[in-house]
């Protein structure tokens, strides 16, 4: 059992990169806008993200739409392409919260996005596929939501 956990914690450290010290995020930290649109309301409303160092980075947001404030939170794994300067992908997840004017819910939703640094610029731009897995007020799940974001690097 042990030498089974021991292989598979030395996979996922050559698969994740674990032994990499560089960042895979292209800056440390953005602002910027981000804009949730797919099945039902669009929203929109100021987003940060923050690199934690090698491949690990935190995202959080307040959204805006029709009646409704979405917060969330959300964990993500950044990869460059190799020799694409600035394009890179990502794999994530992470809690939100939605208020309306009668109740809330809460939902849980993965990502897998792309996300360009515009070289020599303080710019960048993200695209993913963000579904809604809501785990309250009558559980649903919408695959069909997506997440676009604007962003200035601060550093």
């Amino acid at each position: 059992m042990k030498k089974t956990l021991l292989s598979l914690a030395a996979a996922a450290a050559l698969v994740f990169g674990f032994n990499e010290a560089k960042a895979q995020t292209p800056y440390k930290t953005a602002i910027g806008l981000g804009i949730d649109l797919g099945d039902g309301a669009t929203l929109f409303g100021p987003q940060v993200k923050h690199s934690f160092g090698g491949a690990n980075a935190g995202q959080a947001q307040v959204l805006f739409g029709d009646h409704v404030t979405v917060v969330g939170v959300d964990y993500s794994y950044n990869r460059p392409f190799a020799g694409a300067g600035g394009l890179g992908w990502y794999l994530g997840v992470g809690p939100q919260i939605a208020f309306n004017d009668n109740n809330s819910s809460f939902a849980i939703r993965p990502a897998a996005g792309l996300e360009y640094k515009i070289p020599s610029t303080p710019l960048g731009i993200h695209f993913d596929w963000k579904p809604w897995w809501n785990l309250s007020n009558e559980s649903n799940f919408e695959a069909g939501r997506f997440s676009l974001g604007f962003k200035f690097v601060l550093r």
